[in-house]
């Protein structure tokens, strides 16, 4: 009988006893691994012949995609936000650590700078692959500069930017790059922010809106012209209001266009949205739910001072704010502890949980066809979770990354 080896001489791996997270259920069924990616077993036992070179025994584990973080501006005592030498062994640092927390993918934040920053930070950012080494960079998140005054949030107001004559320009000169971009924040409600839209749109770069006072129809109108995620949805943003609902109506605008979907950010901490206005988003537009971290360099540190940009912040507990005021900024929630707080917040299934940080994430981005799911031919960026939750091992491209060690379970 021809071996495996008759396509590849790469090993196969085989996942057993354990409920793969796939088609939206966890189903009872082997997960099949070689050179990186997610293989369908009837296509290797009927056409290659093959069988598996290693099984692992996965003790009735769930198996779910690696959760993808679209929304992090550090931990670990790493700012994104802070031009420094040693950049890139900061952002090594966190992707990294965030293994732990089932992060294979992530988008390294910048909040509101001034442009010197930028044209430091921005060239030290590149695009890669996660692995051993930490978790895959799929490109950086600009929250800002281009946003509302009234809705700054934990942004220094000083650096805020308007939209001036050449608009577009004035974006690419403020960023001095648009390279390794994957996601702009900006308030669409600004003068000539529809042709900023447009571009980046064009450019293949998210656009999200945030930090920003815009009415139902400025967003609806924002998302006709290519924008599609709602930064931390009801943070920086006007409240509810029947008569005008702003950013939050688009949750069930009629405006949007056929066969679009928007996205929404939730910071699902505890702090940053009471649950019930977590049950109402979920409830409102389950499949457009992202849930992000929005952590700070404080995320894994001791309670006190840290950065965030150009603020100083205090971390108390799991609170956050601007030194010397009540103004939230950022979270020090990691992305497992997110997802455990929105199952039981909202009482969805464990799939739904799990998909709001993997699937979504991936879809809002375009790359649902390798990440985010389990599909065969996807790269086999995976977590083993047990039934609370908890990230038991991380694996990217089929290899373990990072495991809970025995006195940790």
């Amino acid at each position: 009988m021809p071996s495996n080896k008759s396509v590849s001489d790469a090993p196969i791996v085989q996942f057993t006893n354990c409920r793969i997270l796939r088609n939206h259920q966890l189903q009872r069924e082997d997960l099949w691994v070689r050179e990186g990616k997610i293989l369908n077993p009837e296509k290797l036992f009927f056409d290659e012949k093959g069988s598996a070179d290693i099984q692992l025994d996965c003790k009735d584990s769930i198996i779910a995609p690696g959760f993808i973080d679209v929304q992090i501006n550090g931990g670990f005592g790493v700012d994104f936000s802070l031009a420094t030498d040693d950049f890139k062994s900061g952002i090594d640092l966190v992707s990294q650590k965030i293994l732990s927390h089932g992060v294979t993918s992530f988008c390294p934040t910048l909040v509101t700078s001034p442009p010197s920053v930028y044209h430091q930070v921005l060239p030290q950012i590149t695009i890669r692959n996660g692995g051993a080494q930490g978790a895959g960079i799929l490109g950086a998140h600009l929250e800002g500069p281009f946003i509302s005054k009234e809705k700054k949030g934990a942004h220094p107001e000083h650096c805020l930017r308007t939209f001036e004559a050449g608009a577009f320009q004035d974006l690419l000169a403020t960023y001095g790059s648009l390279d390794c971009v994957r996601i702009v924040t900006l308030a669409p409600e600004m003068k000539r922010s529809s042709e900023v839209v447009r571009e980046l749109t064009k450019r293949g770069i998210c656009v999200s809106l945030g930090h920003s006072v815009a009415n139902l129809s400025q967003a609806e109108e924002a998302v006709q012209h290519g924008a599609t995620f709602i930064t931390h949805l009801f943070n920086a943003m006007l409240p509810f209001h029947h008569r005008d609902p702003g950013i939050v109506g688009l949750l069930t605008s009629d405006k949007i266009p056929a066969g679009r979907r928007v996205f929404y950010g939730m910071i699902s901490d505890g702090i940053h949205t009471n649950p019930a206005a977590l049950r109402i988003a979920h409830r409102a537009h389950p499949k457009g739910l992202v849930l992000v971290t929005d952590a700070i360099a404080g995320m894994g540190l001791a309670p006190g001072r840290h950065t965030l940009g150009q603020q100083v912040v205090e971390i108390d507990g799991l609170n956050t704010y601007i030194a010397g005021t009540k103004t939230l900024s950022g979270s020090v929630a990691t992305m497992d502890t997110c997802v455990r707080h929105f199952q039981e917040a909202t009482g969805c299934s464990v799939e739904t949980a799990l998909e709001a940080a993997s699937l979504h994430p991936a879809q809002l981005l375009g790359i649902e066809h390798k990440k985010g799911t389990l599909n065969y031919d996807s790269d086999a960026d995976f977590l083993m979770l047990n039934d609370g939750l908890y990230v038991q091992a991380t694996y990217i491209a089929g290899e373990e990354v990072w495991r809970q060690d025995a006195l940790g379970m």
